[in-house]
């Protein structure tokens, strides 16, 4: 049984990390769909055509025309990882110009099991958006993978202690709804 993956990501440096991340939830059963906000696809532009590769399907960052079909298959999960302090107020405001932000909006509406790590720094967490941002999140039903055990921000232009915690989203994808690996 193939199970899908709604990958996006917001331009933070955990991004370069992609592929490594989509081969590791792979490895798990995952058939990943690899999303980027406008920004992030401008960083990875040169490996864009070696993603799409990777995943087997294009990587979108951006609307399609109307009336097109859409060339992914349904979302099992959506990971929203990393997710900028940007992206996440968007998205708990319903602010939805960016393509990634959209999908992550409806899925939550049609019921689709959505988490998202933010990768935020020490002086967005004084800000009182995100705080609000995560409650709203929250509140819609997003597991919110924020704290003790999952991301905890860094001071501002500091490197995370140990990595942006890549490994805790996706045994999160297993245990959060309850799925299980798929059997090779």
């Amino acid at each position: 049984m193939t199970r899908t993956l709604y990958l996006f990501c917001s331009a933070a440096p955990p991004v370069f990390d992609v592929a490594r991340v989509i081969e590791d939830a792979q490895s798990r059963g995952w058939d990943v769909c690899l999303g980027l906000t406008p920004t992030a696809a401008r960083w990875l532009e040169h490996s864009l055509d070696g993603l799409a590769a990777l995943t087997g399907h294009p990587v979108r960052f951006a609307y399609d025309l109307p009336g097109q079909p859409d060339v992914w298959p349904e979302a099992d999960v959506i990971l929203f990882a990393p997710a900028t302090f940007g992206s996440m107020n968007e998205w708990a405001l319903g602010l939805t110009a960016k393509f990634v932000v959209s999908v992550a909006a409806q899925g939550v509406g049609k019921g689709i099991p959505t988490m998202m790590m933010p990768c935020v720094n020490e002086a967005h967490l004084r800000h009182p958006a995100f705080g609000t941002s995560v409650a709203t999140l929250g509140a819609a039903g997003v597991t919110v993978l924020y704290g003790e055990g999952a991301y905890v921000a860094n001071p501002p232009g500091q490197e995370l202690p140990g990595g942006y915690p890549w490994g805790v989203a996706l045994n999160a994808l297993e245990g959060a709804y309850g799925l299980r690996p798929t059997p090779p």
